[in-house]
């Protein structure tokens, strides 16, 4: 069963107020995020042996060198374009931004009804890109990285999940909810596959016991 949240800071005098937010929260529809299917066990399998294995290094690296939430379509973003994929009844106002909806955090089943409460994951973070290659890319290519809506690279999290996760790779950060990290290891080979990145030697034994399962 997803868990619903609502992040609020209230007085005794907002106390009614919070117990009718409350009830429509919990009557609020479940979202289930829409990321791209990743390949199958064994193409990811048959992807990571191919992969080189390569120390990371991440001298020069600037979060800015990865241009991100580039205009989609229109006024939306990249980041408004998966907010509305990723989630459900999303209503978006003039801008493009969300007013309204209800997002599913497949990282650790919590669902929420504020954009505010949900981030867009790189699922291959930026800085991890960088130290497994993107170091050499041109800015182009990066910027593509950034903001890739066909391969299994960004997804609509919570926030503080998706802070808690930073750049780390699954040899030290996997999603808490089990049932998701068989598809979250399979999207990660593929997109470094993709990109013709690197992985590490801690990296590469976590991703081999992890797609074992799959």
């Amino acid at each position: 069963m997803p868990r619903f949240y609502a992040r609020r800071r209230l007085s005794m005098a907002a106390g009614a107020t919070a117990l009718i937010s409350s009830v429509a929260l919990f009557n609020a529809p479940t979202a289930s995020a829409a990321l791209p299917t990743p390949v199958s066990g064994a193409t990811a399998r048959s992807y990571l042996a191919s992969l080189t294995v390569a120390t990371e290094d991440r001298t020069g690296y600037n979060r800015d060198l990865f241009p991100h939430w580039i205009t989609q379509s229109g006024s939306c973003n990249t980041r408004e374009v998966v907010l509305k994929r990723d989630g459900s009844n999303v209503l978006q106002d003039s801008s493009c931004a969300a007013t309204s909806g209800s997002w599913y955090s497949v990282y650790e089943g919590a669902t929420w009804t504020a954009a505010s409460d949900v981030d867009i994951d790189h699922l291959v973070p930026l800085a991890e890109a960088w130290d497994s290659g993107a170091d050499s890319w041109t800015t182009s290519r990066r910027q593509s990285f950034a903001n890739d809506l066909t391969r299994p690279q960004l997804i609509a999290v919570t926030d503080n999940v998706n802070q808690a996760k930073g750049d780390q790779d699954p040899a030290t950060w996997m999603p808490s909810r089990t049932a998701y990290r068989c598809t979250y290891v399979r999207a990660w080979v593929q997109v470094k596959y993709y990109y013709g990145l690197s992985v590490d030697s801690a990296e590469k034994s976590a991703l081999q016991n992890y797609l074992a399962s799959c």
